[in-house]
C-alpha cells in the first residue's frame, strides 16, 4: 500500500512518466516481497497452509489472515510461551472491575486484579499438546471453538478447561479452583463485594448439580448435560458468537 501511495505522490509531484512510474512500483513490489519472505525465514515457527486451517476451523481465508497478522505482532517467533501469554491476557483486565469513578478518585490505585493464574489454565487448555507454547494452529483452533462452535465443542473445551490435571473427570479442587481463578481476575471492586469463601460455595452448588451419581467427579456426560440444563449457561455460550 505504501509503495502505491508513493507512486501516487510522485506522479503529482515530479510527474514522472508512466513507464518510469510503473517500473519504481515494480521495484518497491520486489523489495518488500523480499523483506517479508527474510521475516519469514527468521520466524521460529510457520503456521500450517491458510487452506488447511480454514478446512479445520470456522473462520475465512482472510479471517485467519487477520487472525495471523496479529497474532504475529504479538508473537513474532510464531509461538508463545506461558508467561508472554499471561502478560498479553492481562492487558484484558488491567483494572480488575474497577470503575472508571474509582481510578478517577484514585489514579494512583493498584490494580486489585490477578489474571496470572486464570491465564494459566487457559494457556495449558490452549496447549493441547503440552509442549509449553502455544502455536498459531493450537490459538486459532480454539478461538473457532469458543466463537463459532457448536454448543457440544464449547463445553467440551471448556470441560478440559476445569479438568486441570486431564484425568478425565472434574473434582471439586478443580473446580474451586477455576473459579477462584475468575473471581481473582474480576478483582475486587466487584458490586455486590464478594466475601472469600464466595468462589467455595458457588462451587458447591455447582457440583451438588453436575454430579449426578454423587461419587464425588463430574464426567463428560455429567457436565454435558447439566451445563445443558442450565439456561444461564446456555446464555452465555451465545455472547461472542458473532464476535468477528
Amino acid at each position: 500500500m505504501g509503495a502505491v501511495m508513493g507512486t501516487f505522490s510522485s506522479l503529482q509531484t515530479k510527474q514522472r512518466r508512466p513507464s518510469k512510474d510503473i517500473a519504481w512500483w515494480y521495484y518497491q513490489y520486489q523489495r518488500d516481497k523480499i523483506e517479508d519472505e527474510l521475516e519469514m525465514t527468521m520466524v521460529c515457527h510457520r503456521p500450517e497452509g491458510l487452506e488447511q486451517l480454514e478446512a479445520q476451523t470456522n473462520f475465512t481465508k482472510r479471517e485467519l489472515q487477520v487472525l495471523y497478522r496479529g497474532f504475529k505482532n504479538e508473537c513474532p517467533s510464531g509461538v508463545v510461551n506461558e508467561e508472554t501469554f499471561k502478560q498479553i491476557y492481562a492487558q484484558f483486565f488491567p483494572h480488575g472491575g474497577e470503575s472508571d469513578l474509582d481510578l478517577e478518585k484514585d489514579p494512583a490505585r493498584p490494580s486489585l486484579s490477578d489474571a496470572s493464574t486464570y491465564a494459566h489454565y487457559l494457556f495449558h487448555a490452549f496447549d493441547t499438546t503440552q509442549t509449553g507454547s502455544v502455536k498459531f494452529e493450537d490459538f486459532v483452533t480454539a478461538l473457532s471453538i469458543l466463537l463459532r462452535g457448536t454448543v457440544h465443542e464449547k463445553l467440551r473445551w471448556t470441560f478440559n478447561l476445569y479438568d486441570i490435571n486431564k484425568d478425565g473427570y472434574i473434582n471439586k479442587e478443580e473446580m474451586v479452583d477455576i473459579v477462584k481463578a475468575i473471581y481473582d481476575m474480576m478483582g475486587k471492586y466487584t458490586y455486590p463485594v464478594l466475601k472469600e469463601d464466595t468462589p467455595k460455595q458457588h462451587v458447591d452448588v455447582f457440583f451438588q448439580k453436575m454430579d449426578k451419581n454423587k461419587d464425588g467427579i463430574v464426567t463428560l456426560d455429567e457436565f454435558l448435560e447439566s451445563c445443558q440444563e442450565d439456561d444461564n449457561i446456555m446464555r452465555s455460550l451465545q455472547l461472542f458468537q458473532n464476535v468477528m
